[in-house]
């Protein structure tokens, strides 16, 4: 066995909450981990990085070294309040419930003898003081959560916690039919998706990427194509048709009965149309709002109304006779889902496996 040795220089350090000064005497850092003879070279570098990420880790340790524990981890609940603006989002971020998140915070505040955020009844911000505290302890923060990712990415096999947020028709359709076999592949990997309608900011709310059409992404995102083209329908019963007749275009639709979708964010959808380069956004009306694709593909089988709904979630009905399509000609295919992530800097195994298992090849 052969090993490497990674040796930090001494540091003079200056406690960020509090008067203390001391010096920090040269920490080594050998042997972290052995590295076998017949590696690659590749292999080796990521093995010297996380060694040198760990020398970092081991620093931060020792410039919070004044602190007891407790302290660090109230630092820790601090700066998730302040990156979601919210002690619920915090507490869903560290899997804890809001009232230790306020706890935590409170008594972090009360042995500081400093107020470090202002809260109202709507939102949650740093003080001056906080916002002093949380921009010389990001650094800090970063360096430890850097460090122990390089360390779980040593790992053989990918692992860990992974969030995704995907709309729903996307975790129906693209990532619900190949997830045994995903987790059969890749066992120590705890996968979580939730199912969000709009553009959910997966920075700020902690997840490791999302899923979105194409059209809806960000310009500053990397994005995989996870799935195909898509194409919509409007789709009604032949009992409606029978009663109501069939518009012939999009602007036929205001005098038409149409079941309406609200989306989690709030919204109402308005349905899109394309027919040789000329587009149109369409402000439908009608007395039934569904939030789902099952509820509305029942509705209007039972003639509540049209539908508007991806034509693959509707080709069966329409091959039985159940459903009919009208306004073919306005429904031009559109960019499929996207999956989307910040950067590719130290990226996880576990998100590597999650875009290089579902990436769309067609």
């Amino acid at each position: 066995m052969r090993t490497g040795q990674v040796a930090c220089d001494g540091i003079e350090a200056k406690g960020i909450v509090g008067g203390w000064h001391r010096r920090l005497e040269t920490v080594s850092c050998m042997p972290l981990f052995p590295v076998p003879r017949g590696r690659d070279d590749r292999e080796r570098i990521e093995l010297a990085r996380a060694c040198e990420n760990l020398c970092q880790f081991s620093r931060a340790v020792l410039i919070f070294g004044s602190m007891n524990r407790t302290q660090l981890s109230q630092l820790a609940v601090l700066a998730a309040v302040a990156a979601h603006g919210s002690f619920r989002g915090a507490a869903r971020e560290l899997a804890i419930a809001p009232s230790a998140v306020s706890h935590a915070v409170g008594s972090l505040e009360a042995s500081l003898g400093v107020r470090l955020l202002a809260r109202t009844t709507r939102s949650v911000a740093p003080t001056e003081e906080g916002r002093r505290l949380l921009e010389r302890l990001a650094p800090a923060l970063d360096e430890i959560a850097h460090a122990l990712e390089a360390v779980a990415d040593t790992r053989d096999s990918p692992a860990g916690n992974l969030r995704i947020t995907a709309p729903r028709f996307a975790a129906d359709l693209i990532l619900a039919p190949r997830l045994g076999e995903f987790l059969d592949r890749y066992p120590d990997i705890v996968l979580e998706i939730a199912n969000e309608d709009g553009f959910t900011d997966i920075v700020q709310e902690g997840y490791d990427a999302g899923i979105r059409l194409g059209e809806s992404l960000e310009a500053d995102m990397i994005a995989v194509k996870v799935g195909p083209e898509l194409e919509s329908a409007v789709v009604a019963s032949p009992d409606y048709f029978a009663r109501f007749g069939r518009p012939s275009h999009p602007r036929d639709l205001v005098g038409h009965r149409c079941i309406r979708r609200r989306f989690s964010n709030g919204t109402l959808y308005r349905w899109e149309f394309e027919n040789a380069g000329e587009e149109l956004t369409v402000s439908v009306e009608g007395p039934l709002i569904l939030g789902e694709d099952r509820p509305i593909i029942k509705a209007a089988m039972g003639g509540a109304g049209l539908a508007y709904l991806f034509l693959s979630r509707v080709e069966t009905a329409i091959a039985e006779g159940q459903l009919i399509r009208v306004l073919d000609d306005w429904c031009a295919p559109y960019a499929g889902p996207f999956l989307y992530y910040p950067s590719r800097r130290q990226m996880r195994p576990a998100l590597r496996a999650f875009i290089d298992f579902f990436r769309y090849a067609g």
